[in-house]
This record gives C-alpha cells, sequence and structure tokens, in this order.
C-alpha cells in the first residue's frame, strides 16, 4: 500500500473541547529542563565538547577537549539558575515538570531533593544530554532502559513522562513500545493532546514547544532582551485565554533552562509573564503528568474507522458505493499516497473526487447513468440503493402525491432524452420545491454544461454519504 505516515490533519476545524478542572480557560505549562552535568562532555565519555543552548555565540564542539567556558555556563545553570528558578516557582505556588536528563540528576543530588520538596514531577529527559539522530535503533533502546534505570534509582521512581529532545525518527515509538510512559512530548505539532497509535498501544502525546521557549536566548533569530520574551509568552498566552473564553480551550507549555532563564535580565521577564497570568480568572497551571491523567479520564482514545489502515477489500466493501454502483473508483482510489489525513469525511472524498475527476468522459458518464430517476420507478418498486432510499425520502420524495409523481416522471423523461443521463442534485441540500425549482432551471441547459453540473451533484452526494461514515 503506497502510505504517508505523517498526519498533517490532527483534530481538524473542530478541536475538542478538553473540559479543563474548573472550566478553566487555559492550561499554561511550565516545563524546566535539566540538563546540566548531563551534557556532550569528554568527561562524560563523549568525543566533543557541547555546543547547544548557550550564551556563547557562534560555539561549536572540540573533538577531544574540554569546553571551560561551556562548562562553566551549564554549570551556572546547576550552582544558581535552578535555584533562582525554584525559588520563584515555589513562591508563586506554580508547580513544575522537570525534564531530567538522568545522568545529570545523578550529579545533582540536592537539585531533585528540593524538586521532590517541591511536589514537581521529574519526567525523563533522556540517558545524557546529547544528538540521537544518528544512534543505531538497539543502542537507542537500550539507552532509554538506562535512563529509566537511573532515573528511578536517582529519584525514587521511574519517571511517567519522556522528552528525548534531540531525538530520531525512532525515539517516539521506542519510547511508546516500553510501554510505562503516561505520555511523551517529543512532537511539536498541536496546541492540545492527543493519541497515536503506535502498534498495538495508545501512546498519549503532550506536544512540547520550541517557540515559547527560553532557547531562543541562544539561537538567531532569537531574543537579545528579557522584553522580548516576556512579550511573546503574554502574546501568546492572551491569544489561547481569548480562544478559550469563546469555548475552545487549549494548553500553552512554556520551555526553560536553568542556564538561560535562571539568569537575572531573562528571568525578570518570566516573574513579570507570571503576574500577569495570575491576574486572570480560568488558568490551570499543572504538571504534565496531571494534564496526562486528565486526558486519559475526559478524553480516552477512541476507536473509529482508519481508511489509510484498510486493506483493499475492506476499502473498496466500505466506500464502493459512495459513487452510485461504481466501485472502480474506490478501487483506484485505494492506490493513492493515503495516510491519517484522509481518515476523515473530506479525505476519501478528495481520494474518491480525484479519481472519479481524472476518469475519462465515458467512465464519467457510467457514474451519471447508474443514477437512479428522482422518484422514479425504481423508488416505487424499493428497489434503490440503501443510500439513496434515504436520501431521497429526506426530501420527502418519497411521499409524493399523484399529480407530483406524474410531474417528476415527465420532467425526468423529458431530461433524459435531452442529455443521456439522468436529472442528479444532491437532495440533502434541497426540499422538494427546491429540486422541482432546479429540476426546471437546469432541464434547458446545453449537454456540456449540464454534464458538469450533474458530476459536481455527484461529488456533493458522496459528500453527504461520506459524513454518514467518517468524521
Amino acid at each position: 500500500m503506497n502510505r504517508y505516515p505523517r498526519n498533517l490533519r490532527g483534530y481538524g476545524p473542530v478541536p475538542p473541547n478538553p473540559q479543563w478542572p474548573g472550566g478553566a480557560k487555559v492550561a499554561v505549562q511550565f516545563v524546566l529542563n535539566y540538563e546540566e552535568g548531563g551534557e556532550n562532555c569528554v568527561l562524560h565519555g563523549d568525543a566533543a565538547s557541547e555546543a547547544f543552548l548557550s550564551d556563547i555565540p557562534g560555539a561549536a564542539q572540540w573533538p577531544g577537549q574540554r569546553h571551560w567556558n561551556m562548562e562553566s555556563m551549564y554549570e551556572y545553570g546547576a550552582r544558581a539558575g535552578f535555584w533562582r528558578l525554584h525559588r520563584l516557582f515555589t513562591q508563586s505556588d506554580i508547580p513544575l515538570t522537570i525534564y531530567g536528563v538522568a545522568t545529570a540528576l545523578a550529579r545533582s543530588p540536592e537539585q531533585v531533593e528540593a524538586m521532590k520538596d517541591a511536589g514537581w514531577e521529574i519526567a525523563s529527559h533522556g540517558l545524557k544530554w546529547i544528538e540521537h539522530k544518528d544512534m543505531a535503533e538497539d543502542d537507542e533502546r537500550a539507552a532509554i532502559a538506562e535512563a529509566i534505570r537511573l532515573h528511578t534509582e536517582v529519584v525514587g521512581e521511574r519517571p511517567r513522562g519522556w522528552y528525548t529532545g534531540r531525538c530520531s525518527e525512532n525515539t517516539v515509538r521506542l519510547v511508546a513500545e516500553e510501554g510505562g510512559f503516561a505520555y511523551v512530548s517529543d512532537t511539536y505539532d498541536d496546541d492540545l493532546p492527543y493519541w497515536l497509535e503506535t502498534g498495538a498501544r495508545d501512546q498519549l502525546i503532550i506536544p512540547y514547544t520550541l517557540e515559547a521557549n527560553d532557547m531562543r536566548f541562544s539561537v538567531s533569530p532569537g531574543w537579545s532582551d528579557g522584553e522580548d520574551f516576556f512579550n511573546y509568552l503574554r502574546n501568546a498566552f492572551d491569544t489561547l485565554y481569548a480562544e478559550g473564553a469563546a469555548g475552545a480551550p487549549k494548553m500553552m507549555s512554556i520551555g526553560l533552562h536553568c542556564r538561560l532563564a535562571g539568569r537575572p535580565g531573562k528571568i525578570a521577564a518570566l516573574r513579570k509573564f507570571i503576574a500577569h497570568i495570575q491576574a486572570h480568572e480560568g488558568v490551570w497551571c499543572p504538571r504534565r503528568i496531571e494534564i496526562a491523567q486528565h486526558w486519559a479520564d475526559q478524553h480516552p482514545p477512541q476507536q473509529g474507522l482508519r481508511p489509510s489502515r484498510m486493506d483493499k477489500p475492506e476499502f473498496v466493501e466500505t466506500f464502493g458505493s459512495i459513487f452510485e454502483h461504481s466501485p472502480w473508483i474506490a478501487e483506484r482510489a485505494f492506490d493513492l499516497e493515503l495516510g491519517p489525513a484522509h481518515d476523515c469525511a473530506a479525505g476519501i472524498q478528495n481520494a474518491l473526487c480525484r479519481m472519479f475527476r481524472s476518469a475519462s468522459e465515458e467512465e464519467r458518464l457510467g457514474v451519471l447513468t447508474a443514477h437512479p430517476d428522482l422518484a422514479g420507478k425504481l423508488a416505487q418498486a424499493g428497489r434503490l440503493t440503501a443510500e439513496s432510499t434515504s436520501e431521497q425520502a429526506s426530501a420527502g420524495l418519497d411521499l409524493l402525491t399523484d399529480e407530483e409523481r406524474e410531474r417528476f416522471t415527465r420532467l425526468n423523461t423529458t431530461y433524459v432524452e435531452k442529455h443521456g443521463f439522468p436529472f442528479i442534485i444532491a437532495v440533502r441540500d434541497n426540499n422538494k420545491a427546491s429540486i422541482m425549482e432546479a429540476f426546471h432551471r437546469r432541464i434547458d441547459n446545453d449537454r456540456e454544461t449540464e454534464f458538469t453540473e450533474a458530476c459536481r451533484q455527484v461529488e456533493r452526494i458522496a459528500h453527504w454519504r461520506l459524513k454518514d461514515l467518517l468524521p
């Protein structure tokens, strides 16, 4: 099967209402990444020094050497930045989720004790703060297992959340396969949590952020002033708060680092932002594990039709009658590049209509002639397809008077003699009066115009039929 794995649809135009506790308009979730002592360093057995997320402009790795300045900036995060952030959030009564690199946590027992005493969630940030994109799958699986083991040993309980950050294409699948995580956050693709089917497991994904994130103090283009950080966070919050007030609550993730936001000139912006959100009612500031527990309770995984997962017989059986008596359209559509974006009415309609539009005129004419006359003899004899029977009944065409039936029969006969195919209209867009009006209006069209209109109506009928099957 030609299947495209990326999900470009998500929740579509109408995301679910998360029903946050207390009717909150927005969930604002703060993450503090604890990486200090887990970064690339020859002392840790790595081939080179760290070069990522520091205040050193244009930093590059030093192969085989310690980078004293880089190490000291990471050390600032552990020695000073962490404690400044700890004071801010404990005084503000906002609990954090820690993304803790296991080896970093092992080198910072006093900070771990403070995290636990504050009631913060300590999620896993992997074994080491290194790049995983070129790591062999078996090696990454082993690193995940060792991260869990060491984390459990250091913290006293296993992590329930996971975020690698510098991940590979295998990371989310491998973490889900481990089976013990309430959520994984190695995505940036939504404002709400969602379930990801990975093998036999439905894994909850709580997307993270790299935009509402203090890492932009260390990248270009980024922020050089704390006010830029504050303004961005405030604007994001105000937008999400307004959406929540309008009935569509969302989640806002904010990413922080001890060595970045823990600096005096940067934490001032964070302090202003906390004051801003605490001046609003209906703001929930949970740990990520609480979001995961809430979502699993309120929005458990739902099983529905997954067209992109179907084999060909099931696909054709399910969608072969969408275009009247024309299963060949579904047979051809199955061979398209289908993916999660097609697991909805609009997706399958697009695929089916592509095959209908690219068919020969003779094939499309065959689809038109497969449609029954409106209120014709087949309807009277009860020989319509189930779809056509329901559609005609929805417009009252099953309850015609003798005079109305005679008028429909006469118009049908005249129309077919002129155009060579039955009069076709999406009756679910109409009522008996508007159908009759369209009949009189369209019957005098030239054949080319009417052929085009009939094809358009066939696609509209398909739209309604698919809406009965898919979201």
